[in-house]
């Protein structure tokens, strides 16, 4: 597992722990260990990003498109992810531990070795 980053520059801009993302276009982006817990991340295009190893504990993914992303070993410990698109997406040994599920698009979307834990799902 690699170290989470406090801090990252993404075209010019810093993004860290709590940042308000809501709508960001982040597609394809390499945000592996990246540090962000608490963050708005609603309505976000993650499509195909690189989130291997990052800490996304709390974070608000509420109608997040993340088709094809890499959340491999990703911590979404009590993160919302209701109404995201996690096609394809993979999710590899990822903590999912009472995130909320609800409404979320989990078409081949792989989750061996990941722990649901009194997720919510329906």
């Amino acid at each position: 597992m690699t170290t989470t980053q406090t801090n990252m520059i993404i075209n010019e801009y810093e993004i860290k722990s709590g940042d308000n993302l809501y709508g960001a276009n982040l597609e394809d982006v390499d945000l592996e260990g990246a540090d962000l817990r608490w963050a708005n991340l609603k309505r976000a295009n993650l499509e195909g990003a690189d989130l291997r190893d990052a800490d996304l504990t709390g974070a608000d993914l509420t109608g997040a498109n993340l088709k094809d992303a890499d959340l491999t070993g990703a911590d979404l410990e009590g993160a919302k992810l209701e109404g995201v698109d996690l096609k394809s997406a993979n999710l590899r040994g990822a903590n999912l531990k009472d995130a909320i599920l609800k409404g979320a698009n989990l078409k081949d979307a792989d989750l061996d070795d990941a722990d649901l834990t009194g997720a919510i799902l329906g």
